[in-house]
């Protein structure tokens, strides 16, 4: 008979269709005598039950059956509706009681803390992981508690990138059920993760542990950077160790500051590491293939609270470049979004003829506004008249990762809809005919999109449909969102709504965008960059004419916080909106950069404005200052007196205001005019050598670190906190970072 529940003793390896992968692995390594915190499992039957007693099968084919994954705002929509309808059925009394009757055999005589954890019935399958994709619930105590937390990991099945997950890699809905291990909770002193290769170069022959003080959560999340040993599996001799400084660690009461004087300190003797690394060979040599652990150390004793296998070896991705040695290319303009193809020209006037474009077309137009991103998914390379490297036609090809080239002036006129082109994006050619010959292959290891680098590596996002798909990669978080795409897509000008006394409307459409990345990336930061629109950008929008002047040079313009402080009631909006994503629907991942900050007085004066809505820097609420004008450079440190938690280098701006040329006028473009530049250079190591001194987070938004190796090499010897790049670049920035790194340590 089919139980609803079972002990770890009463699970093997082979009970993943009711255990769960976590589930049956812990009943597994119960049998080996692996030291696991005993507890026991609301297997899936008990699931599909529950869904059955409460007749929610109907209601879940209904909102997932013409669902179209890639429309975000549906996918949340329908995502909310079915966790709503499963939190707000009624488990049955017989399984409560079951829950009750198990929760008080595991912890004797008194309540005892829980880790209530969801386990899908598909998890960690050779070639898709769910690790990750459903909820986990620590520090459970009473029996109530943790049948509302099993309830809640039934429902996490049913988050949208859990949702959008399954659809990717097509597995049927219900066939994908959840079961809930619920085991007792180990206040780790220190914790980590083990891997029995060496997961940035696949070495079998060593074992890799990572370790921290505290609980295991952040080193998971990748929040704190842990000591990093590698132990060899012949001799289990220490062949590597590496022993960082660690300020603060998650306990049962929160984060905790680590003294001074213990913060360098090894988390963990030499006879635990090799301890563990026993304990992981023990693990592979009986699974049969190298595994990804989870284990915690309290009171002297190991703990091993999770194995599964490591699902990323011997991956790759392709990146192209077009190998060309003496042909004239037709155009040439702005190298947006690297790589190379070739394909069939499409010119379009406006985004009513989005129709025409077919897979794989060249899209070759004016300008691009968010209007033809559903085009362009479907575009094999943009070309476009107008625009510069942060244009929306540059920003979204990266993010799509496809070539673009922009700023050609004269795209629309020379190339003919029909003609054969090859549109090299790294290099800003287009060349006629098909020179696909030509496009080779360059092979990143795909290690770069799992391992881990002390520098972090965030991401530049900007359209809310691609934020679940760029969630699962290896990235630490967002480090820009930026908010322009989405008022561009809510249409009307911010002005507009407060004339129509309609400012509500605006709040809750910019809420919706912005709670799209602050749920995909959750617990992982997001860092909101406050609307830093041009006049002529806000022009273009509907009403805009009658609320916006016209200027000459709208880059050095009216823009970034001189008008927030000039118009306090729009800026509030924005902020409002933020304020609800965070207080009200609980992603509390979710913080504030603000842009084009001329003067000390200004920032003052806008922290003041923000303040007066209810958001004020916390250690859960940050502000970023965005480091894109000479004098924030200058006067860094009283900026900093100001009241900031960290700077974003806005590499494209600082470049333009410290060379004097304008970054849209493809004219005055140049190598020389780039990051690179001496002057520029000098501004960047200044900022990231001070920030450090003055004890905050210093970042880097924008291309050049993924397009220039040496940049990377000098900024983490600067030490750079973290970069932020499209998506596109996140594994090619990955390896350099990690070879800048490599090379740091070897010195």
């Amino acid at each position: 008979m089919v139980k609803n529940i079972l002990w770890f003793k009463e699970i093997t390896k082979n009970d993943t269709p009711l255990a769960g992968g976590k589930g049956a692995n812990l009943g597994e390594m119960f049998h080996l005598n692996i030291p696991v915190p005993n507890g026991f499992v609301v297997t899936s039957y008990a699931y599909y039950k529950f869904l059955d007693e409460s007749s929610l099968r109907q209601k879940i084919k209904t909102e997932l059956g013409k669902l179209d994954v890639s429309d975000s705002q549906k996918l949340q929509r329908a995502s909310k509706n079915i966790q709503t309808a499963i939190l707000r059925a009624k488990m049955s009394k017989n399984l409560r009681d079951a829950i009750k009757f198990y929760y008080h055999n595991l912890c004797g005589q008194t309540d005892k803390p829980v880790a209530v954890r969801s386990s899908a019935t598909a998890e960690d399958l050779p070639d898709a992981s769910f690790a990750g994709q459903q909820e986990t619930f620590l520090n459970m105590v009473g029996y109530k508690d943790v049948v509302k937390a099993v309830q809640k990991c039934w429902a996490s099945l049913f988050e949208a990138r859990a949702i959008f997950y399954r659809q990717e890699k097509k597995f049927d809905h219900f066939k994908v059920g959840i079961a809930v291990p619920v085991q007792l909770m180990i206040q780790s002193e220190t914790s980590g993760i083990m891997f029995t290769i060496n997961p940035i170069n696949n070495d079998k022959s060593v074992i890799s542990v990572e370790a921290g003080f505290g609980l295991g959560q952040p080193i998971v999340s990748g929040e704190i950077i842990p000591d990093q040993y590698l132990v060899s599996k012949k001799d289990f001799t220490i062949i590597k160790k590496e022993v960082v400084s660690q300020e603060w660690q998650l306990t049962r009461a929160g984060k905790i500051k680590i003294s001074k004087m213990h913060r360098k300190q090894q988390k963990i003797k030499d006879k635990i590491v090799i301890e563990l690394a026993k304990f992981g060979v023990k693990l592979e040599n009986h699974y049969g293939k190298p595994q990804d652990i989870e284990w915690a150390f309290e009171k002297g004793k190991v703990y091993i609270v999770q194995t599964r296998p490591v699902t990323t070896l011997n991956l790759r991705a392709d990146i192209t470049e077009l190998k060309v040695s003496d042909k004239e290319p037709l155009l040439e303009g702005i190298g947006a979004s690297p790589g190379a193809v070739s394909g069939k020209v499409v010119i379009l006037k406006s985004p009513k003829e989005l129709n025409r474009i077919k897979s794989g077309d060249i899209l070759v137009t004016k300008m691009t506004s968010p209007d033809y991103v559903p085009g362009m998914k479907r575009a094999g390379a943009i070309v476009t008249d107008k625009g510069g490297r942060n244009s929306h036609a540059a920003i979204v090809s990266r993010e799509l990762g496809i070539p673009a080239v922009v700023g050609t002036e004269l795209a629309t006129k020379m190339l003919k809809t029909g003609e054969v082109v090859t549109v090299d994006g790294s290099a800003g050619k287009v060349y006629e005919g098909d020179e696909s010959k030509n496009i080779v292959k360059l092979h990143i290891d795909k290690k770069f999109s799992s391992m881990k680098t002390a520098t972090k590596v965030y991401v530049n996002l900007a359209e809310p449909e691609l934020a679940l798909s760029v969630a699962q990669r290896n990235v630490e978080g967002v480090g820009l969102l930026r908010a322009e795409f989405m008022i561009a897509q809510i249409g009307k000008h911010p002005r507009a709504f407060i004339k129509e006394n309609n400012k509500e409307e605006f709040i809750k459409k910019l809420a919706e965008g912005v709670e799209t990345f602050a749920k995909a990336f959750y617990p992982r930061p997001v860092v909101y960059r406050a609307t830093d629109f041009k006049t002529n950008e806000y022009r273009d929008l509907k009403g805009g004419y009658e609320f916006e002047a016209s200027e000459d040079n709208p880059l050095i313009g009216f823009r970034g916080v001189i008008r927030y402080t000039n118009d306090s009631e729009v800026f509030e909006m924005e902020l409002n909106s933020i304020k609800y994503v965070r207080n009200k629907l609980g992603y509390k991942n979710l913080h504030l950069m603000l842009p084009f900050v001329r003067t000390v007085e200004e920032l003052l004066e806008v922290k003041k404005i923000i303040a007066s809505i209810g958001l004020r820097r916390s250690h859960n609420f940050k502000l970023w200052l965005m480091v894109e004008i000479p004098a924030n450079v200058i006067l860094l440190e009283e900026f900093v007196k100001a009241g900031i938690d960290g700077v974003s280098i806005g590499s494209n701006d600082l470049s333009m205001l410290i060379l004097g040329v304008d970054r849209d006028n493809e004219k005055v473009a140049g190598p020389d005019k780039t990051e690179m530049n001496p002057a520029v250079l000098w501004a960047i190591e200044q900022t990231v050598k001070r920030a450090k001194k003055l004890g905050i987070t210093a970042s880097i938004c924008g291309q050049a670190p993924s397009v220039y190796p040496k940049l990377v090499k000098d900024l983490v010897n600067w030490g750079i906190t973290s970069v932020s790049v499209s998506p596109d670049a996140i594994e090619i920035t990955r390896k350099f970072i990690y070879d800048a790194e490599y090379n740091k340590i070897r010195k």
